[in-house]
């Protein structure tokens, strides 16, 4: 057993942020999931971005594809090889899926960024890319903006299970974990089924450091310096302490009754940004029931050899409040932080969506 598999039994469901056509030809992913207990994927247009727009593993699929359909669009191009990747990925990860009885076992599949402001918009794609995959283990991801609440709701009460995506703040975390239960209660007053729906809430980590620390260091006082490479962390600690204080409350036992999954807390953004940090720190600090880590591959490598496994979610929650509470203090401005990493997260992917389309439209086959 490797440590990867002792966060799992600990609580904190190890992802991969991660995929490749080529990792998965090779076996990749099932080597991780039988080695190292993993249990689910993430994608998102950064990612596929990597994937399919740098080097030629895509390129014979895709001249398959133009022959089949002649004068596609460049995002039905894209589309068509991401679904590809996430059917193979879905199949994968579909004996842990049935082993857990839908409670893991997930792989994701983000609407379009452009979209990530319309409500309508990205309802209809969800379930457009729900159709195209058709696997019962894939997750919808859709963003935590404004938008993105009743988008998220509709879609649970869709039975699509949805990755809430692009979450910094609590305040942002609590509106979609009501949406989730919103959706679940819409599918419940409808006579529909809620027990195999699943949904994850991607709550970003080492983003807020790495914004957070450029304002300590500005800073540069002894009281700023000490919560260097600490925010973030409290941050993730105070959103869990309100997921326990949700799923005990009676609204959600009245749905836990009737076999609600949680909304579990996944941790995204996991890879230190900072060398003085250590490499597992957003995994060591960060380990709990009813969670998921989501690593990329060079994170995994290093929690493998020398992460500690412990449950330290729920420790020194009131050291978490203090850190907060200063941060206010020293008007640090976590709350304009987090906004203005939700709109960077937004153009970030949109920009990778347009150098991926970008890409693709540039391997057009000379012979279709």
């Amino acid at each position: 057993m490797s440590k990867l598999s002792d966060l799992s039994a600990a609580g904190t469901a190890v992802w991969l942020d991660f995929v490749d056509r080529k990792f998965l030809d090779e076996g990749g992913l099932k080597t991780l999931v039988e080695a190292d207990g993993l249990s689910g994927v993430t994608s998102n247009p950064s990612i596929f971005e990597k994937a399919m727009g740098h080097g030629d593993a895509y390129d014979d699929s895709l001249a398959e594809f133009d022959r089949a359909h002649p004068g596609a669009a460049t995002i039905d191009r894209y589309e068509g090889q991401a679904i590809e990747d996430i059917k193979a990925a879905a199949d994968t990860l579909r004996p842990v899926y049935d082993r857990l009885d839908a409670r893991d076992g997930y792989v994701s599949l983000e609407v379009s960024p452009y979209i990530a402001d319309d409500t309508d918009a990205t309802i209809a794609e969800a379930q457009k890319l729900w159709r195209l995959v058709d696997k019962p283990n894939l997750m919808i991801k859709i963003p935590g903006t404004p938008a993105g609440g009743p988008a998220i709701a509709a879609t649970i009460a869709a039975g699509i299970n949805v990755n809430v995506t692009l979450l910094f703040a609590i305040d942002a975390y609590r509106k979609v974990a009501e949406a989730y239960a919103t959706g679940l209660e819409e599918r419940v007053r409808q006579g529909q089924p809620i027990d195999r729906i699943a949904s994850v809430a991607s709550f970003f980590v080492s983003r807020i450091d790495a914004s957070i620390d450029k304002k300590i260091d500005t800073l540069g006082t002894d009281d700023a310096k000490a919560l260097r490479g600490k925010v973030a962390i409290a941050n993730a600690k105070l959103a869990y302490a309100w997921f326990q204080e949700f799923t005990a409350s009676a609204r959600w036992q009245a749905l836990a009754a009737k076999g609600a999954q949680p909304q579990r807390l996944l941790w995204a953004s996991t890879g230190v940004k900072d060398p003085a940090y250590p490499d597992t720190l957003y995994i060591d600090t960060l380990i709990g029931p009813d969670t998921v880590n989501t690593m990329p591959p060079k994170t995994m490598d290093a929690f493998r050899e020398h992460g500690t496994v412990a449950e330290t979610l729920t420790q020194d929650v009131d050291g978490a409040r203090h850190v907060l509470a200063e941060a206010e203090r020293l008007g640090l401005d976590l709350t304009g932080v987090t906004d203005t990493l939700v709109e960077e997260g937004v153009a970030s992917f949109a920009k990778a969506f347009d150098d991926l389309l970008g890409a693709i439209a540039k391997k057009q086959p000379a012979t279709v």
